[in-house]
């Protein structure tokens, strides 16, 4: 009997890699927006100054962007999913850990974007009609998550989300964006520029959870990239997309809570002109958000158990996160972030520095002792510095650690290697 292809693992083939820069950035740039983006921003004030906070965003979202278009690049590159990518750089073995706290974290995020999209439409509804069945309106967002989920992703992102989730997207934002500006002006931009931060927050500390929207997306924006015609038109198509759109989502929290401090984000917005519309735009394309983690999530899940058919993964996996999000409550999302970032960043400071600009094949090795030692150094350094001196922010402390112990160690054991 044949062994089951891991399609996880195999590179894609080129006839089927139709996506081009215009298909890369209207997904990673209808991904990158999001209420739970918006709501991030909210974290950043009163904490930081306006300034400080709209700084802390221009360069976590730079450096942030950066590596997920980097990675990106690599699956574009290879054909290989990013739990492909991982197994090239830990080994076959040793990559199943990571692989399987991935799925985790996914299902983690789709419970996430069911729970938001649930109390955002009990907002609208509770504003608009005074009435509100969390249940029934989970089950709802269920559904459409299980009916897209089993569809072909390349169609839902060439057909839905570039010609219906980003049209809304823009509108959306647009309409929040020329609203709330309309209020700061008539606040006065001097008043709001004027107030100082708490400095319950340290600037490192903001930067840290500016880094972790894009980084949360680092497990998964190979599954999509491998799909590219070129590895320039994903890379490109994934910073550009994705800058833009976290960049304006985080500044919107921001300003939300500059205006309006205390104030709950969703309550905020219906009170906008408009804001019931925008807020449903918004949620529509908050749909794809959850798509791309199920479906990401049935790609690891596949990687490791490759006799499951990919298909069939998705829409199971919706079940799951909607029975989750039924009976589970959902709390402390600034930790979850922080978490998957004590995890995530390291892992990919190893897997870059392992395949550097060009991907590289899976080699077969079982267990990469270097890469495990670096990648376990990166969460040490992460926690360490997370927990004595957070407001320097322990993302990049914490790459840089994995990243240069994965090139040291893996260039010793290469020379060992060597013949004599």
């Amino acid at each position: 009997m044949s062994q089951p292809v891991n399609s996880a693992l195999s590179a894609i083939p080129a006839a089927e890699r139709r996506f081009g820069f215009l298909d890369h950035l209207t997904l990673w740039g209808s991904l990158g927006v999001g209420l739970l983006v918006i709501q991030l921003g909210t974290f950043l004030v009163p904490a930081l100054s306006f300034a400080e906070a709209l700084s802390a965003i221009a360069l976590g979202s730079l450096v942030g962007v950066a590596l997920l278009a980097w990675v990106g690049r690599l699956g574009a590159q290879s054909g290989l999913a990013s739990a492909g990518l991982i197994h090239g750089a830990l080994g076959s073995k040793l990559a199943a850990l990571p692989v399987s706290a991935n799925v985790l974290q996914l299902m983690g995020w789709a419970v996430f974007e069911i729970v938001v999209l649930r109390d955002g439409i009990g907002a609208i509804a509770k504003q608009q009609w005074g009435v509100t069945a969390p249940l029934a309106t989970t089950v709802f967002v269920g559904a459409i998550l299980f009916a897209l989920l089993s569809l072909s992703m390349v169609g839902v992102v060439r057909k839905l989300v570039r010609h219906i989730g980003l049209p809304l997207m823009v509108l959306a934002l647009g309409w929040l964006t020329w609203q709330f500006l309309g209020e700061a002006s008539r606040t006065g931009w001097d008043v709001l520029f004027a107030r100082a931060g708490t400095g319950v927050m340290g600037f490192g500390a903001a930067v840290d959870l500016a880094i972790a929207m894009p980084i949360s997306w680092l497990p998964l924006v190979a599954d999509y990239s491998r799909y590219g015609k070129s590895s320039r038109g994903a890379a490109g198509g994934i910073a550009v997309g994705y800058l833009l759109a976290n960049t304006w989502c985080l500044s919107l929290g921001v300003l939300i809570a500059m205006l309006h401090p205390g104030g709950e984000m969703m309550a905020t917005i219906l009170l906008a002109s408009g804001g019931a519309i925008a807020l449903a735009l918004v949620l529509c394309d908050e749909i794809d958000n959850a798509y791309g983690d199920l479906y990401s999530g049935s790609v690891s899940t596949h990687s490791l158990a490759p006799w499951l058919p990919l298909r069939r993964l998705g829409p199971v996996l919706a079940v799951l996160a909607t029975a989750l999000a039924c009976f589970v409550p959902i709390h402390d999302y600034e930790g979850f972030l922080l978490m998957i970032g004590s995890v995530f960043v390291p892992l990919f400071g190893v897997v870059i520095a392992h395949h550097g600009l060009h991907a590289k094949q899976p080699d077969g090795r079982a267990v990469a002792w270097p890469a495990l030692i670096a990648w376990l150094a990166g969460i040490a350094v992460y926690q360490l510095v997370s927990r004595a001196a957070g407001d320097i922010g322990a993302s990049l402390p914490s790459l840089a650690t994995a990243f240069c112990l994965q090139l040291a160690l893996s260039g010793v054991a290469a020379r060992r290697l060597q013949p004599a």
